[in-house]
């Protein structure tokens, strides 16, 4: 683990995680920050006091407030680099939803960004380069609407051409997503075949997100693959669906 961070960049550090994910336990907070539980503890007595609404989940960890936010606390240049760095990979994906919705997140951070990092930025911009795809090719444009169905457990209706040529209809129960050779892949649970199965965005013809839910799936996505494993010994590049 790194140096511990002063105390006042750590606090501010901690409400940033704080921010960052539903539920953040101590021990989580005390491997991030190099200290012990107790200072953790402390810490979050400071932040309550200072009037930072934290709430204490018994046995659990640490949450924010419904609705409470901060303003956006100012980006180190290595970190504002790393998301400009991201940006130029992103802008390659072949899927045109997510590059073009990370572009309209980034534009966001740049806007908090001070104008000494700005200048620093846009050279940076100059000089990076990505030779993946460089055509910028797109693919498939249905990235985001397929993580919408995935964390709202909606059901989607596909118009899927296999790499068979073959041409069906699908109802799905979205499940998890991959990215392999430049492609991204969903898993889904297809009610036709009444199993999970793999499918191409790039070869998705239509896709249409319904209204309907379904039950979540039991399932993690390390026992998914895990299951494959003992079918297949290198499922992800067998042919897919």
């Amino acid at each position: 683990m790194g140096k511990a961070k002063p105390r006042l960049t750590r606090l501010a550090s901690i409400v940033t995680q704080l921010q960052s994910k539903r539920l953040v336990t101590a021990t989580e907070i005390s491997s991030k920050f190099d200290v012990s539980i107790r200072t953790v503890y402390r810490d979050i007595r400071t932040l309550l006091d200072s009037g930072i609404p934290i709430i204490t989940v018994e046995g659990k960890g640490y949450s924010l407030m419904e609705g409470y936010r901060l303003p956006p606390i100012m980006f180190t240049e290595q970190e504002a680099s790393a998301l400009i760095t991201a940006e130029q990979i992103i802008n390659q994906n072949k899927d045109r939803s997510f590059s073009e919705q990370f572009h309209n997140a980034i534009t966001k951070v740049k806007a908090v960004l001070g104008s000494l990092q700005k200048e620093k930025i846009e050279l940076i911009e100059k000089r990076i380069q990505i030779r993946n795809n460089p055509e910028q090719e797109k693919t498939s444009n249905y990235l985001m609407q397929i993580q919408t169905a995935i964390s709202d457990y909606r059901t989607l209706s596909l118009q899927y051409f296999s790499l068979s040529n073959k041409d069906s209809k699908r109802t799905v129960e979205p499940f998890a997503l991959y990215t392999t050779k430049e492609n991204w892949v969903l898993i889904a649970f297809c009610r036709w075949r009444n199993n999970f199965r793999a499918f191409r965005l790039d070869r998705m013809q239509k896709i249409q997100l319904n209204s309907e839910r379904f039950e979540p799936h039991k399932l993690s996505l390390e026992e998914y693959f895990k299951s494959c494993r003992k079918k297949w010994d290198n499922t992800p590049d067998k042919p897919l669906t």
